[in-house]
């Protein structure tokens, strides 16, 4: 990058929590290689290659229209439901298959590859009826075998206890961070390999943003989680690893600690830093 940012008044520190750097011998859940991206004859990503490790929580952060969120949705297809959206050079794989392949089953990918979103979406039904809807499209009707995972896959989601007299209520008479929760729970319940999640916490309280943080310190010990977030603070707190995306470019990948404390780019320090964007 060519692209020089102005320095400015010092900047705020940033508090990063203690995680350990990935190993550079952890298993790639995810293998991006050389992967540019259109909206039409717009493009989006240029040449982003990374691998993001297996049980690990991997951050992407960088301004608005960065590339980010676009990349996050490639990683189980969600742009296919974009007109003209389209992965135009490169390859994503996922246990050594490329997603884009034509032989892949999408529904089956995103099965292994869930999605949380921005905002929270339950559906109008009840709180069980969320949990179970994955795996009821998949034939499951076995009442003890569904009751079985609701209430897995809420304690998953560390809502269990908040929720468990109120199954049959709806969804959506719950706070903004329980229907965060249960969006969780209800991705959980058909037992992905990913979890991605685009700014899972953005509209929700302190409160709120804090149980979903220490929500996923837990999950990761089961899922991969990809985390797209524009609160610095928040990957530093939440994630292993880090990438800085700006312009559709993947600026720096590295241990969350290196990017926030000692980054090799002069615009990773001007970013996590505060000093633009």
């Amino acid at each position: 990058m060519t692209e020089s940012v102005a320095p400015s008044a010092a900047p705020r520190p940033l508090a990063v929590a203690p995680v350990a750097a990935a190993s550079p011998a952890a298993r790639a859940a995810i293998e991006i290689d050389d992967v540019d991206f259109h909206y039409g004859a717009s493009k989006a990503l240029h040449d982003i290659t990374l691998n993001i490790p297996e049980r690990q929580v991997t951050a992407f952060i960088g301004p608005s229209g960065c590339g980010k969120s676009t990349l996050l949705r490639c990683l189980n297809r969600m742009n296919d439901l974009i007109d003209g959206a389209r992965v135009s050079a490169g390859r994503i794989r996922i246990d050594g298959v490329n997603i884009f392949d034509p032989r892949v089953d999408v529904i089956e990918l995103r099965k292994r590859v869930g999605m949380v979103f921005q905002k929270s979406n339950p559906f109008p039904k009840s709180i069980y009826e969320n949990i179970t809807y994955g795996l009821r499209i998949q034939g499951q009707k076995t009442k003890a075998r569904l009751d079985e995972v609701v209430e897995h896959s809420l304690r998953g989601a560390a809502l269990w206890d908040e929720v468990k007299d109120r199954l049959h209520e709806s969804a959506l008479g719950l706070s903004g961070g329980q229907q965060q929760r249960v969006c969780i729970a209800r991705a959980i319940a058909v037992e992905p390999e990913i979890i991605l999640m685009d700014e899972p916490c953005s509209a929700l309280d302190p409160i709120a943003t804090a149980k979903v943080e220490e929500l996923i310190h837990g999950l990761k010990k089961q899922f991969t989680i990809v985390i797209v977030t524009h609160n610095m603070q928040q990957a530093a707190r939440c994630s292993d690893r880090t990438a800085f995306f700006y312009l559709g470019k993947l600026i720096e990948y590295a241990d969350t600690r290196t990017i926030f404390m000692n980054p090799a780019n002069p615009q990773t320090e001007a970013y996590v830093s505060g000093r633009f964007g």
